[in-house]
């Protein structure tokens, strides 16, 4: 089955629309659509890379009382993922606007002249919207973000396995990264290690 085909999981959120493929969104100018459907890879040692087409992930429920994201959802693996391998691409709506307050959007792109590309999964998207960062959860995360093309050429955030194997049933963990955290913690709240 190709990603292009998938169907919405079963016990999809109803107030997420499934998305399999990237929508673009008014504001990222017809240039800067070009580069990153059709364009050259701005980073020359980077090949295209063609991407399995079977899912490696289930979403599920968090039901474990430790857990940060209890009674949310999380990325699972349904099967032993091994170290540097290509997991989910982080699917959403492309867009060139400032979405400070969503907590799933992801800078993409930053053009020569000054658009910043976001891929923002807050109310459309794919099972990658549901990764978690590994703080509260795990010592360091299993899996981290790449920017990569698809083998069609289209720029796409992806998640990919860390240095180590990831057994079947392990939650998928990122990190989010500084900026992510310092925009949503207030001066009275403690700072997550960021080691």
């Amino acid at each position: 089955m190709s990603s292009s085909s998938r169907r919405q999981p079963p016990s999809w959120p109803s107030h997420i629309q499934y998305i399999n493929a990237p929508r673009y969104h008014s504001s990222v100018p017809g240039p800067v659509r070009s580069l990153l459907i059709s364009g050259t890879n701005p980073a020359p040692q980077q090949t295209p890379i063609k991407f399995p087409s079977t899912s490696l992930v289930r979403v599920r429920c968090i039901t474990e009382p430790s857990h940060p994201a209890r009674g949310q959802h999380g990325l699972f693996a349904v099967r032993k993922i091994p170290p540097g391998s290509h997991i989910i691409d982080y699917i959403g709506e492309v867009h060139c606007q400032d979405r400070a307050s969503s907590d799933y959007d992801l800078s993409l792109f930053r053009s020569a002249d000054g658009d910043n590309v976001g891929v923002d999964a807050s109310v459309m998207g794919n099972e990658a919207r549901f990764v978690n960062d590994y703080r509260g959860i795990r010592s360091k995360p299993n899996a981290l973000f790449v920017e990569r093309r698809t083998s069609q050429g289209e720029l796409r955030m992806s998640i990919w396995s860390s240095k180590d194997l990831i057994q079947k049933g392990d939650e998928i963990l990122v990190s989010y990264g500084k900026s992510w955290w310092r925009s949503r913690i207030t001066q009275t709240d403690a700072l997550p290690d960021f080691a």
